[in-house]
C-alpha cells in the first residue's frame, strides 16, 4: 500500500510516473474496440471483482449514458453503445454463486447474453481471478473480442486477451484509480468520434 508509505507529494510524485509509462496505443486500441462496437451494433460487456467491479459498473453507466449529449437523450432514433456490466446483477450473481459456483458468475451471464463480435472488457488488477478468465475463456471460443485490464504482472489475464491494457505496479489501489483515470480519456475519444466533435470533427 503505497499510500502507507508515501506522503502525499511523493505519492502523487510516483502516480504521476506510472501514469506516464502507460502504453498510449492501448488506450487508443480500448476506444477503437468500444467505438467499432457502437459502429456495428455490438454490445460490450464489463466485469470484474471488488474495486474493478464497482468500476466495472461506472465504465458502463458512462458508456450507456455519456456518449451523446444531454440533449440528445430522449431522441429515439439515436444509435446507443449496448454496454453492460456483468457485475450489477446482483440476483442472477448471487443464484450462481449459490448453486454453481462463484467462478460462474460471469460466464453464465456471458452464456445468456454473448454473440461473436460483441467485446468483453475483463478486469483483474492481479489477472488470475477465476470469475474473469473462465469468462474470458468462454468469449475467446464463442468469437467474442476481449480486452483485458490488469496490473501486477498480469497474470493468465494478460496471456489469455487478445487486447489489453496493463499498469505493471504492484500496488492494488494505485492500479484501480490508473485503470479509471484512463477509463475517462477513452470515454471522451469515443464521444467525440460518435458525435463529429473536437478532432473528430467533419470527419466521415
Amino acid at each position: 500500500m503505497l499510500g502507507a508509505t508515501l506522503a502525499t507529494d511523493a505519492y502523487l510524485g510516483r502516480l504521476n510516473q506510472e501514469v506516464s509509462r502507460i502504453d498510449q496505443a492501448a488506450m487508443q486500441r480500448w476506444a477503437d474496440l468500444i467505438y467499432q462496437a457502437w459502429e456495428n451494433e455490438r454490445f460490450v460487456f464489463i466485469f470484474g471483482n471488488g474495486g474493478s467491479g464497482t468500476t466495472a459498473s461506472h465504465m458502463a453507466e458512462d458508456l450507456g449514458k455519456s456518449t451523446l449529449h444531454e440533449h440528445d437523450l430522449k431522441d429515439e432514433s439515436k444509435k446507443r453503445l449496448k454496454v453492460l456490466s456483468l457485475t450489477d446483477n446482483a440476483g442472477w450473481m448471487m443464484a450462481v454463486g449459490n448453486d454453481l459456483a462463484y467462478d460462474q458468475i460471469f460466464v453464465q451471464q456471458l452464456m445468456n447474453y454473448g454473440s461473436a463480435g460483441d467485446l468483453v472488457i475483463a478486469i483483474s488488477g492481479s489477472g488470475n481471478s477465476l470469475n474473469v478468465l473462465n469468462a474470458v475463456d468462454w468469449a475467446s471460443r464463442h468469437g467474442l473480442t476481449t480486452f483485458g485490464l490488469t496490473g501486477y504482472s498480469g497474470g493468465k489475464l494478460k496471456q489469455m486477451q487478445k487486447h489489453g491494457l496493463h499498469v505493471e505496479l504492484e500496488d492494488m489501489g494505485m492500479v484501480e484509480s490508473i485503470h479509471l483515470c484512463l477509463f475517462h480519456w477513452v470515454l471522451n475519444d469515443v464521444f467525440a468520434r460518435i458525435n463529429n466533435e473536437g478532432r473528430y470533427a467533419n470527419t466521415p
